[in-house]
């Protein structure tokens, strides 16, 4: 991936380049993330060099008007979190922190819930948020402030209650009423329609269900992780790769793929076995590996050095009819990170 001299960030990828969108764009944190994992991994001083402006810039970004939301998470985790955990820089804990207060800043009480979008939809809450939960529960131990650990929960809590079905699938977008927090409907999103199953969201729940037990313990986080990922596993296709909703049609065999999807699944289920009891351990662990085989031998451009992207065949809006079967950055990062986890790396940020 030839990134190192972009001024903006690498979002998606059809033809062999990543464009470019303003660093204040959810998917400003994945490029540096990746290069934050790679120094932690070999302590070589170019991928440090070439992740450090990304956190100061976004900051930047705070002292106009922006598109800053819920993703903060995304943004600030894999930049100013990692560096400050790898590097003792105060101004990154500083900026981490800020970060926190915005998403702390977005929290409806009477619906216990973090705002997403800072448009007029004021009563809308997406699957995604669980991800950015854990910006809250590291600024919680961070300043000894319990306030954003009790938001995270308050909001984790919320997702059980009307996110998650009991078969495991999960909604994409819950809106509720802003003044009661009584729940209004339920819309598809970036899925197929609002009771279908978009994998990506299935992968965004595993995966932030497991990290909210690994700051919590709180059992009934775990085994949320564990209902969601064994309703995505059991959906796979042959290749272990997943269609873009698991629900689109009877028969997904014309359906897109999304490997953003399976990466961070991947990702998520190889923490998920170091969580769980020993005999438990290796459904996970062996899921991820076949996952990660599969996108390795079927869908990377490994052997293609000029390729600006790793993953090819993602979905980022199929409903939208925008960025499907293309390379997107955060499929990338999460592979990324889930071959690092898989060789031993336990810098956790998410």
């Amino acid at each position: 991936m030839m990134l190192a001299g972009w001024t903006e960030a690498p979002h998606a990828s059809a033809a062999g380049r990543y464009d470019q969108i303003k660093v204040d764009q959810w998917i400003s944190g994945f490029w540096p993330g990746m290069l934050w994992i790679l120094y932690d991994m070999t302590g070589d001083a170019k991928y440090r060099e070439a992740a450090e402006p990304w956190d100061e810039r976004m900051e930047q970004c705070y002292l106009r008007e922006n598109h800053f939301h819920h993703d903060v998470g995304f943004q600030f985790l894999p930049t100013s979190v990692i560096r400050y955990k790898l590097t003792g820089d105060p101004d990154a804990r500083r900026r981490g922190l800020f970060a926190a207060n915005y998403l702390a800043g977005r929290y409806n009480i009477a619906g216990q819930f973090l705002r997403a979008w800072p448009r007029d939809q004021t009563g809308w809450s997406i699957i995604d948020t669980m991800m950015n939960l854990p910006l809250l529960f590291w600024a919680s131990e961070e300043s000894g402030d319990p306030r954003f650990r009790h938001i995270a929960k308050a909001h984790a809590d919320m997702v059980l209650r009307t996110f998650i079905r009991e078969d495991g699938s999960v909604r994409h977008i819950v809106v509720f009423d802003p003044e009661t927090g009584e729940v209004e409907r339920y819309n598809g999103g970036q899925g197929f329609s609002p009771e279908s199953s978009w994998s990506r969201g299935q992968a965004w729940a595993l995966y932030g269900m497991s990290c909210a037990y690994r700051f919590t313990g709180e059992t009934r986080y775990l085994n949320a992780a564990k209902r969601v990922a064994h309703y995505f596993l059991s959906a796979l296709p042959d290749d272990d790769v997943a269609h873009w909703d698991f629900r689109a049609a009877a028969d997904l065999s014309g359906e897109p793929r999304d490997t953003s999807a399976a990466s961070c699944a991947a990702s998520g289920l190889i923490d998920i076995s170091a969580q769980v009891a020993p005999e438990e351990a290796e459904l996970y662990r062996s899921a991820a590996a076949r996952i990660i085989r599969s996108l390795s031998l079927n869908y990377s451009t490994l052997d293609e050095p000029e390729y600006e992207g790793i993953l090819l065949g993602a979905t980022g809006h199929k409903p939208a009819n925008t960025n499907v079967n293309v390379s997107l950055i955060y499929g990338d990062y999460y592979y990324v990170e889930a071959l690092a986890k898989s060789r031993g790396w336990s810098g956790h940020i998410f």
